[in-house]
């Protein structure tokens, strides 16, 4: 069974914008083409992949069980092309990126209309939130996470360490004193990231300690990265962060590294992650090489 592959596209983005003529025109084909080409595509699988009516569009239960691989076909044809040096030079389509919102407003966003000019014909959906999205049952091409790549589904690349330290504003330490020892801690007002679970820290020679909010003498829990590091300067207490997070603060002075010879002992990692069933479309390599490039080469926080 021949599929055709301008269907294919059509039906991808028709599944992204709930609108067939939008889709349709994005591709260059008028209203008409591009409903006569999506039914055509459905009577060749024998299945109808989007419910039509005079108000909306929505994907069917055989549209989105299909809609994996239609992206999947998309992206071997690509590659396909590419392996022959046929491929155009022109990167065009939607690439859908997840990434944890904090950092994307640090490092990502400032960097994009760089990645754009060089690629003007490439949309990018972008879903920044610090709670991590599902790749496949989203449909996500590619996501950033900063957490130990242990799902067997995913490959990645890596972007950077992301190291884990220990801070607190000046008006805090001032106010409650300064940490000698991990142990201390318990005297201390916590600020804790999403959950009150334990977080284990190393010291300089592999010595074992632990941050602990629930053994705080006060906890706040909070969900959001950037509210955290807030809080932090606010002078709630002090927080396990992200190097990348505090870095500009610390090196101004308006938050001082509590506890410096221990981090956390995890070993974390900022991985560009995307579906092992997928081939590494042309539009998912530029994007990682750039990310890659502007970022991982010379983490703006390791400087």
């Amino acid at each position: 069974m021949g599929l055709d592959t301008d269907a294919l596209r059509l039906f991808v983005r028709a599944a992204e914008l709930l609108n067939i003529s939008a889709a349709g025109r994005g591709l260059g084909m008028a209203p008409a083409v591009s409903s006569a080409k999506l039914a055509k595509l459905e009577q060749t699988l024998g299945s109808e992949l989007l419910h039509r009516t005079t108000r909306k569009v929505s994907l069917s239960v055989e549209g989105a069980d299909f809609l994996p691989f239609a992206r999947e076909i998309i992206a071997q044809e690509e590659a396909a092309l590419a392996a022959l040096g046929k491929q155009m030079t022109t990167i065009k389509g939607t690439l859908r990126f997840a990434a944890p919102s904090t950092f994307a407003q640090l490092y990502i966003v400032p960097i994009l209309p760089g990645f754009l000019q060089r690629h003007p014909n490439l949309t990018l959906d972008l879903r920044l939130s610090d709670v991590q999205f599902d790749l496949i049952d989203g449909s996500y091409d590619l996501a950033l996470r900063n957490a130990p790549l242990v799902d067997t589904s995913l490959k990645g690349r890596k972007l950077a360490d992301d190291r884990r330290i220990l801070c607190a504003s000046p008006q805090y330490l001032a106010a409650h004193g300064t940490p000698a020892t991990p142990a201390d801690l318990t005297s201390h007002n916590l600020i804790a990231f999403q959950n009150r679970q334990p977080r284990p820290l190393i010291g300089p020679a592999g010595e074992n300690a632990v941050f602990d909010p629930a053994s705080a003498k006060g906890q706040l829990i909070i969900d959001d990265g950037q509210s955290q590091v807030g809080a932090t300067l606010a002078g709630a207490g002090i927080s396990l962060n992200a190097q990348w997070s505090v870095h500009d603060q610390l090196k101004s002075g308006r938050l001082t590294r509590v506890l410096p010879e221990y981090e956390a002992a995890e070993d974390n990692v900022l991985w560009l992650i995307y579906p092992k069933s997928n081939v590494l479309s042309p539009k998912v390599r530029v994007f990682m090489d750039f990310l890659i490039a502007e970022i991982g080469t010379k983490p703006p926080w390791d400087m």
